[in-house]
């Protein structure tokens, strides 16, 4: 059964979708597979700031795009999303254009809180185009991931410092990132980033490029069973900065710093292909330029 945006239940819950000038916005999408082991979307509920475009199948998976019909997040915001993969299940999930979030006007902070469960056998890849901070915006992001030790995960995320074209670069008031990563029961990562200008947080992105563009990338499963180890090294330019390693249970990590957009853009054009073709894959298309 499908429940959309337009559904009599969630018309009701959109009675509290809107306090003042913020939103309360939600995400609830299952992927599951028909019999021919086709995937599908059979549950999906949404709420601005959140819709869902049209899926398709491409290579086995369900590529499916969500995207912000506003201008982005403003302070006060809030969203939360639910993703279930279910087993035996293929899902991509990408955004069609960057994630921007505005200057707080209150001192609040807009919140997207982000859940994702990947089934047995299931795969599931989360390709993101970047999230741009403008000037005195003030956001905290939390995601739980939960992985079936038979499952793949290929998570990417992109941060960019800024509208840098603006000269706002580290300007954001503050930038709070966090991420649980499990596999089966054993928690493998834990991240917690607190972003301030003006305090010791950012030197670390500072210190390779001054405008340096973030990207990390978390891969589990049938990803990680040929690791392109010395593919990844090669990488590495006068541009881009990026090292990768082992985590407990087959998983891995990788970490670039890259000078500028162009530079971050670029490496990610290489990097997702590369990794499919390690894993003896061909990458769906997410319906974006070379990706």
């Amino acid at each position: 059964m499908n429940t959309s945006s337009s559904s009599p239940s969630v018309e009701r819950a959109t009675a509290g979708a809107v306090s003042g000038s913020s939103l309360n916005g939600h995400l609830k999408l299952r992927c599951t597979v028909r019999a021919d082991g086709t995937p599908f979307i059979s549950q999906q509920s949404f709420r601005a700031p959140i819709h869902l475009s049209k899926s398709h199948v491409d290579h086995g998976h369900l590529v499916q795009s969500i995207v912000n019909p506003t201008a982005g997040f403003f302070d006060g915001d809030r969203l939360e999303a639910f993703v279930e993969v279910g087993a035996g299940a293929k899902l991509v999930l990408s955004t069609p254009s960057a994630s921007r979030v505005y200057r707080t006007r209150s001192g609040q902070a807009a919140r997207n809180q982000q859940t994702f469960h990947v089934g047995e056998n299931a795969a599931f890849e989360w390709i993101p185009e970047p999230f741009i901070p403008h000037a005195g915006a003030c956001y905290v992001q939390q995601t739980t991931i939960s992985v079936h030790p038979s499952a793949s995960l290929l998570f990417f995320d992109w941060i960019a410092p800024g509208r840098v074209a603006m000269g706002e670069i580290f300007a954001y008031k503050q930038l709070r990132w966090e991420l649980d990563l499990r596999l089966g029961e054993t928690l493998l990562a834990r991240e917690r980033y607190d972003l301030c200008p003006g305090g010791l947080s950012l030197e670390a992105l500072r210190v390779k490029f001054p405008a340096a563009h973030y990207l990390s990338v978390y891969a589990a499963g049938e990803m990680t069973r040929q690791w392109p180890s010395e593919r990844l090294d090669a990488l590495n330019s006068e541009d881009t900065y990026l090292g990768h390693g082992p985590l407990t249970g087959g998983v891995q990590v990788i970490r670039a710093l890259c000078r500028d957009s162009l530079a971050a853009r670029r490496l990610l054009e290489a990097l997702r292909p590369m990794l499919y073709d390690a894993a003896g894959l061909k990458p769906p298309s997410v319906g974006r330029l070379f990706l």
